[in-house]
């Protein structure tokens, strides 16, 4: 299954190039660890893996350390900060725009985080199709395209089925973080997420790492609202044990 070209209305932040540059690099790259780089290839997944896909092909030798998965991943300045303070999780970060994949895919070369991998394909067929059932103990949405015209609701990641096959990537126990700036896609999404039988609303505390200022998870988008006076709209539910 070639997933890289599967819907040309891509879902998630990857389609709201117009907020995003690429002009910044990582915060304070000056500090990385010298000689710590690694190949794009080693923090990339390559498509043919979609076909019979599972962790241990992305993740060789993994055993038993968590998964979590990111979808919309932008610049991945999420992404570098909880892969770099949570070594011991597995982490998959989706992108779909092709510029934002690339730029983090060689943040995370150039850091040498090792737990990352970077993967470009459409997220909403990855979740209802190929991400394997009970194995995610985190999935972070951050900033999902809000598809603001009426037309184009049906373009939106959150659907019903979507919501459905997440609930059923996540482990007993596993948590859906979900944030937005957008006031009415996320009455739609808290709906979604609440009134699934598979899924309690729990506290939002996606890292547990201290963070300073106001911005919970500190990826670009929330830094220029919370800048710009937007409010900021989270919700995080948890995957009910399964009888």
């Amino acid at each position: 299954m070639n997933l890289t070209n599967a819907n040309p209305a891509p879902e998630g932040p990857a389609a709201r190039p117009s907020d995003r540059t690429s002009s910044s690099r990582v915060t304070h790259e000056s500090a990385r660890p010298p000689g710590a780089q690694l190949e794009l290839s080693d923090v990339t997944v390559e498509p043919a893996l979609l076909d019979g896909f599972g962790w241990e092909r992305v993740f060789p030798g993994r055993g038993d350390r968590p998964i979590e998965l990111e979808i919309g991943t932008g610049k991945a300045r999420f992404l570098l900060h909880r892969a770099r303070s949570m070594q011991q999780h597995c982490f998959l970060g989706i992108e779909w725009a092709n510029e934002f994949y690339r730029f983090a895919a060689d943040r995370m070369a150039r850091w040498g985080v090792r737990n990352v991998r970077m993967l470009r394909t459409d997220a909403g067929v990855f979740v209802r199709t190929v991400c394997p059932r009970r194995s995610l103990t985190a999935l972070h949405i951050y900033h999902p395209d809000p598809w603001p015209k009426a037309r184009h609701h049906k373009r939106r990641l959150f659907q019903p089925a979507f919501v459905s096959a997440a609930a059923e990537c996540l482990v007993d126990g596993g948590r859906m973080f979900v944030q937005t700036d957008h006031a009415e896609y996320f009455t739609i999404i808290a709906g979604l997420l609440r009134n699934h039988p598979d899924l309690a609303a729990v506290p939002f505390e996606p890292d547990l790492a201290e963070r300073p200022g106001a911005a919970a998870i500190g990826t670009n988008f929330e830094e220029k609202y919370i800048r710009e006076g937007r409010s900021i709209h989270r919700i995080a539910v948890e995957r009910r044990p399964r009888l």
